[in-house]
């Protein structure tokens, strides 16, 4: 496994990270413990020492597993985590100084940690970021040491700009993948200009570029791919990266037949994002610890070549850039 530096933080992160929403056992089906177990060693041993997880993913539960599996870790994992969206107290409560430290401290407790690596604003409403009340106290977190870093994931380009411009911010998450450009002219100059690592998120577009669904598809009651698919209970565009579910698996079909020779269509997907280099970490998500080795190969596969990159550009500019919703 290959590594990049994260920022300007020190620290030196694998290439492929692990996403690990589907740990909290909601919103992509159920994952029992072992399973959970069985992924989370998968990555380790397979390179990965950056996991992403958020104190709302399974209220806790995401947290809880990864700390679990830390007690028995002999690796040295970089454990990025997220805040803002808890249920209780909830909105605008959330974003209060002491709910903030609160949300920390309980993150700590259930990771079994001393000081969190990073702790990143979880998509919180733009004009909380804009008036920047929420960066001052996770400053004063970092100085007090609860924190390492601190950083923030986004949901459109304009924030990204807006939060970059934040003193000390570590890193911004994204959307980004074959189906979401705009990062690339928008964002990534600026990012590497001030030293801010970029995470990718939404690296398959909820596996619509895996390749792997149709039409027939079917999804779990408790899988955000049937209950958001339209944005109705979150951001649409963190469900299929927006597009809808009926247009991405007519483009996924055209994009699977781009496919190197050997390289599976994610793989491919992947690999597209750490073609650029401002790109820190990618964080696919997996279900099946197979899926963990095969995502983690990819850092050991060339870049794609620059006819490849020129046509899922054409692509995107004739059949998705248009068709996608939500904040971009």
């Amino acid at each position: 496994m290959k590594k990049r530096a994260f920022g300007k933080t020190g620290f030196d992160t694998s290439d492929v990270g692990l996403g690990c929403w589907q740990l909290g056992g909601f919103c992509w089906g159920d994952v029992d413990e072992q399973k959970a177990f069985n992924i989370l060693q998968s990555a380790v041993s397979n390179g990965v020492n950056f996991f992403d997880t958020a104190d709302v993913y399974g209220e806790g539960r995401s947290e809880t597993l990864i700390g679990e599996f830390l007690k028995e870790c002999s690796d040295d994992v970089y454990v990025a985590t997220k805040i803002g969206r808890f249920p209780t107290p909830g909105w605008p409560e959330n974003f209060t100084r002491d709910v903030i430290k609160q949300h920390i401290e309980a993150c700590i407790e259930r990771m079994g940690l001393d000081v969190l690596d990073l702790v990143q604003l979880h998509c919180i409403p733009t004009e909380v970021m804009a008036d920047g009340e929420v960066f001052d106290h996770l400053r004063e977190f970092k100085d007090q040491g609860l924190i390492r870093d601190f950083g923030a994931s986004v949901e459109s380009l304009d924030e990204a700009l807006m939060c970059i411009e934040q003193d000390g911010l570590a890193s911004l998450q994204i959307i980004f993948n074959i189906f979401r450009r705009k990062p690339i002219t928008a964002l990534f100059d600026a990012a590497a200009a001030r030293g801010t690592a970029i995470i990718a998120r939404v690296p398959l577009a909820s596996g619509l570029l895996s390749g792997k669904l149709s039409l027939d598809t079917q999804f779990p009651d408790n899988d955000h791919r049937k209950f958001n698919k339209d944005g109705e209970l979150f951001n649409v565009g963190e469900t299929f990266a927006g597009l809808p579910f009926e247009k991405g698996v007519e483009v996924s079909d055209r994009i699977r037949g781009l496919a190197p020779e050997g390289m599976s269509m994610a793989q491919m997907s992947l690999r597209w994002i750490l073609d650029h280099d401002a790109v820190s970490v990618v964080i696919p998500g997996a279900s099946r610890t197979d899926q963990v080795a095969s995502n983690c190969a990819v850092s050991d596969i060339d870049p794609l070549s620059a006819e490849l990159h020129k046509q899922l550009e054409d692509l995107y500019n004739a059949e998705v850039r248009e068709h996608i919703r939500g904040p971009y």
